[in-house]
């Protein structure tokens, strides 16, 4: 599977962004996909993750009600919407897959297996 993360960028608090992320490869539309984030000095941490039908989905308490996740499995496509952002909330952003599950989402880091390159958001105050 390769992920192609877009969608970042330079954005003031209260702002909101769209990232997306693209799939190819084996039929990723199959697997549990999520979205982590680093912000600089920190480790990398789980945001929110959807399972293949978008039946379930789970997010990191920072960003739950802020935050909302989706998929387009016909376009291989994952998303990540991010309303009332805040400068906390700077950092890079990666999209990631879980080829072992379909419906039971995880938010373990490890359990994910592909990811993609990350997308810079800077929220700005």
């Amino acid at each position: 599977v390769q992920l192609q993360a877009s969608g970042g960028g330079l954005v003031q608090a209260g702002g909101s962004l769209r990232l997306s992320c693209a799939a190819s490869g084996r039929t990723s539309r199959k697997y549990v996909m999520g979205w982590f984030r680093q912000a600089p000095g920190k480790e990398r941490e789980f945001v929110a993750a959807i399972s293949r039908s978008g039946g379930t989905t789970r997010y990191a308490d920072s960003v739950k009600g802020r935050f909302t996740t989706s998929r387009d499995n016909a376009k291989n496509m994952q998303y990540l919407q991010m309303n009332s952002l805040k400068p906390e909330d700077t950092a890079i952003y990666y999209c990631a897959c879980d080829s072992a599950r379909w419906e039971v989402v995880t938010v373990a880091e490890k359990e994910y297996d592909y990811w993609g390159q990350g997308t810079l958001v800077t929220v700005s105050s």
